[in-house]
Parts: structure tokens; C-alpha cells; sequence
């Protein structure tokens, strides 16, 4: 029994010995990194998931090719995120315009250990009526109908804003390692559309919503408003306690990943830590999409699964 004891110790010994010489030469080996070479890999590594890093703000937004558009949208990936650490507050907003029902969505909450917002515009294949909106799948808008959009994301307690301008279909902000519940976020949306009937169709529709012409800003054919608390929005018991559990648990691994990652302070010497240090964490960083894998095995496309597949190139061989 002593024995088995003693070298129960040494292996935990010598676990604890390894862990450490490996941490400080991860370390060592960000420091000894350059800016330029810090972004470089960082972009390599996000693209895979679908995304881009951006280095002088220091997030994440999805790539116009991301694999998830093929996904498309219905109702019940927003039912099911809770379930899944993705606890947020939604602004869907349909209309219709040339034969086909539209949906313009606003989402603004934690994704896992991600603090953010998105913008996606989908359309059906025909005109829907309202008790068809939640079973309708939504197909992303393709390159041709993909619109001019701008969203700045602030937060209430500490006052920082983030914000993105690009002709997208999917715009998205998510700044890792942010805890914040969605009531302290306020999500600034600016779209442009291409003709007047489009413009007017998604105000009327805004409109609908509860928004008053006093909170919608016109300017040509560019709409802008801003989605602060959710507009006549109703969980059941059953999501509020999914909420309530993922909020816990992201709050927990938010403090968790910068404990671990506790060397550096960038966002890029964060991550690149976690890459080298504990990759299989590194990949649930990017769970930042509104389905879970069953949806992606339905509708044929999936993220990046192994950590070998989505290594940077100088690093496969190795």
C-alpha cells in the first residue's frame, strides 16, 4: 500500500514538474513572438471556424464564407442555445419584399466565454405567414443580396464600445474572455438597403415591433436604431433555467480562462496560450454560433472537429 502510495506522489510529482517547465516555455515562446506574427496566426487559426481576428480591437467576426452560412437559420437554434452556454436577448424582424418573406435578427449576449452581437440576414423561399416564421429554415443571404450593415456594441458598466462596418450576411463582434449578462448590452445596428421598398418594408416592420418613429434614425435608404432590452420577449420556465445555469457556468469558466491564460493581458497572448497550452479548450473558445453539432450533422456542415485539422501550416508537419 506504501508503495503504490509513493509512487502515486512521484507521478504527481513529476506531472506538476513537466506542467510547469511546458507552461514557461509556452510562455517563452509568445513573448519571443513579434506583433505581426502574433495577428498572422491568430487569423490562420480562426479562419477554419469561420472567423477573423481582428488584432487592433481584439475580437472576432465572422469570415463572408463561413461555414455556417450553409446551416442557414430557424427558430429553434435560438431555442436550443441556452442549452448549450449561449444565453442572450434576440431581435427578429420579418417583412416581406419581391415574393419572399425576409428576416433581419439582432442577438447581443455570452457565448460561452465570449461577450457579443450579431447581424444576420436570411430569407425564405417564398412568402410565410406568421405561424409559419418558428418552423421555416431561413437560408442566408447570398453574395448578390448581402447588405452594407454597421453594429456597435456597448456596455452598460464599463462603457466600451466595439464596432464593425462591413457589406455582410452574418456581421458578428465577440470579444473573448468578457463576461456580461445581456441586460448590460446595447447592440447600435445600421443597415443599408438597395431600393426604397426594402427600406420601407423593414421599417414598417420595425415599427411592428414596438419601435416608434422616434427611435428609428432614416437617411436615404440606411436604417438605424438600437436594440437595448428585448421587446415583448417571454421565456418559459424551462429556458429561464437553462439561462440561469449557462450564465453560471460561463461566468465560472470566464474567470477560469483568464486564470489559466494569467501570464499575459493581450487577447492574442490569451488565446495563443491556450492554443499551445490547452487546445482542446482553445477549440470550445469559437462556440459561438446559435446550433449545436445535431444541426450541423442535419444540414451538412460542420466546424472544424479535430485539433490537427485546423494546426496553422507551418505547424502540421512538425
Amino acid at each position: 500500500m506504501y508503495y503504490a502510495l509513493f509512487i502515486l506522489l512521484l507521478l504527481v510529482l513529476f506531472g506538476t514538474i513537466f506542467s510547469c517547465v511546458r507552461r514557461k516555455r509556452i510562455v517563452c515562446r509568445i513573448k519571443c513572438m513579434d506583433k505581426c506574427q502574433k495577428c498572422s496566426l491568430m487569423e490562420e487559426l480562426a479562419v477554419p471556424f469561420g472567423y477573423d481576428y481582428h488584432c487592433r480591437c481584439g475580437f472576432f467576426s465572422s469570415t463572408i464564407d463561413a461555414w455556417q452560412k450553409a446551416a442557414g437559420y430557424t427558430w429553434l437554434y435560438d431555442y436550443l442555445a441556452p442549452r448549450f452556454q449561449m444565453v442572450f436577448d434576440a431581435l427578429p424582424i420579418y417583412f416581406d419584399y419581391r415574393g419572399r418573406t425576409w428576416l433581419i435578427e439582432l442577438w447581443k449576449g455570452q457565448y460561452g466565454i465570449n461577450t457579443g452581437a450579431e447581424l444576420g440576414i436570411y430569407h425564405a423561399d417564398k412568402i410565410l405567414s406568421e405561424s409559419e416564421y418558428k418552423t421555416a429554415l431561413f437560408t442566408a443571404a447570398d453574395e448578390s443580396e448581402m447588405l452594407p450593415c454597421t453594429i456597435r456594441l456597448c456596455n452598460h458598466k464599463d462603457r466600451n464600445c466595439d464596432n464593425i462596418s462591413e457589406r455582410h450576411w452574418w456581421l458578428t463582434i465577440f470579444l473573448p474572455g468578457c463576461f456580461s449578462k445581456p441586460s448590460d448590452l446595447c447592440l447600435e445596428a445600421s443597415i443599408c438597403f438597395p431600393d426604397m421598398q426594402m427600406c420601407n418594408a423593414f421599417y414598417e416592420a420595425l415599427c411592428r415591433k414596438g419601435y416608434s418613429a422616434k427611435d428609428i434614425s432614416v437617411q436615404g435608404l440606411c436604417i438605424s436604431f438600437t436594440f437595448d432590452a428585448p421587446l415583448n420577449e417571454h421565456f418559459g420556465l424551462l429556458t429561464r433555467f437553462h439561462r440561469c445555469i449557462s450564465q453560471f457556468s460561463n461566468r465560472i469558466f470566464c474567470k477560469l480562462y483568464v486564470w489559466v491564460t494569467r501570464p499575459f493581458v493581450c487577447t492574442e497572448d490569451r488565446i495563443l496560450f491556450l492554443y499551445y497550452y490547452l487546445p482542446s479548450a482553445f477549440r470550445k473558445l469559437f462556440r459561438m454560433r446559435r446550433f449545436h453539432r445535431h444541426c450541423h450533422k442535419k444540414h451538412g456542415c460542420r466546424p472544424p472537429k479535430y485539433y490537427h485539422k485546423c494546426r496553422p501550416h507551418h505547424e502540421r508537419h512538425r
